[in-house]
C-alpha cells in the first residue's frame, strides 16, 4: 500500500512536471513560429539550409522578446519577471540544496545555523515576499511593478520549495512528503505560463477583432 502510494506521488510529480514545461515550451513555440511566418527567415518548405533558417529565427525571436520586454504593458511584464525569478529560484534552491547534503559550501551558499537551529530558506523568501509586496502597496507605482515582481518571484521560489515542510511542521524535505513542495511549485509554474500564453492570444486576438490587424 505504501510503495502504491510512493508510486502515485512520483506520477503526479512527474505529470506535473511535463506540464509545467509544456507550458513554458509552448509559450516559447508560439512565439518563434509567428516570428518565423513573419520574420526575414525562409519558411522550412521555402528552403534547403532549414537549420539556417531556424538560426536566423531563433536570433529574431530574441530580439523581439528584448524589444517587446521594453515595450510590453506594464502587467505583463511584471508577469514575465514573476515567472521567470519564480521557476529560475526554484530550479537553483533545488539543485543547491542537493549540492549541500555532501558538502558544507556551495559557492556562496552553505548551511545556516543560528543557536544550533537551521534556518530554513523559506525564512528569506517569506521576508523577501513580504517586503516587495508591501513596497508595492506603500508606493502604488505601476512603473516599479516589475522590478518588484523579481524579488516576489524569488521569494515565491523559496518559500514554495519548502511548502511540504511548513505544512507538516517538520522537516520532510527530502522525503517522499517532501515531493508535495515539487508538486505545488511545478503546479503555479504551470499556471503562470499558461497565464503569460493565455494574455499571448489575447493581446492577438484584440488586433484581430478590435484593431482589424
Amino acid at each position: 500500500m505504501r510503495r502504491r502510494q510512493a508510486l502515485e506521488a512520483d506520477r503526479r510529480t512527474v505529470v506535473l512536471g511535463g506540464l509545467a514545461g509544456a507550458a513554458l515550451a509552448a509559450l516559447a513555440a508560439v512565439e518563434l513560429g509567428r516570428v518565423w511566418r513573419r520574420g526575414a527567415a525562409p519558411l522550412p518548405q521555402e528552403t534547403d539550409d532549414v537549420l539556417g533558417a531556424a538560426e536566423t529565427a531563433v536570433v529574431q525571436t530574441a530580439e523581439v522578446a528584448r524589444a517587446g520586454y521594453r515595450e510590453t504593458p506594464t502587467g505583463e511584464n511584471a508577469l514575465f519577471n514573476l515567472l521567470s525569478s519564480f521557476a529560475g529560484t526554484f530550479l537553483v534552491a533545488r539543485v543547491t540544496t542537493h549540492l549541500l547534503r555532501g558538502r558544507r559550501t556551495v559557492g556562496p551558499f552553505r548551511h545556516l545555523v543560528v543557536r544550533r537551529r537551521h534556518i530554513h530558506h523559506f525564512v528569506p523568501g517569506i521576508v523577501l515576499g513580504f517586503a516587495a509586496g508591501a513596497i508595492a502597496i506603500v508606493t502604488r507605482d505601476q512603473a516599479l511593478e516589475p522590478r518588484l515582481a523579481i524579488p516576489f518571484g524569488i521569494g515565491m521560489g523559496l518559500t514554495l520549495d519548502e511548502s511540504a515542510l511548513l505544512l507538516q511542521l517538520e522537516d520532510v524535505y527530502w522525503t517522499r512528503e517532501g515531493l508535495l513542495s515539487v508538486q505545488i511549485t511545478l503546479s503555479l509554474i504551470a499556471v503562470l505560463a499558461s497565464l503569460a500564453l493565455g494574455l499571448r492570444f489575447l493581446r492577438r486576438g484584440e488586433q484581430l477583432v478590435l484593431e482589424g490587424g
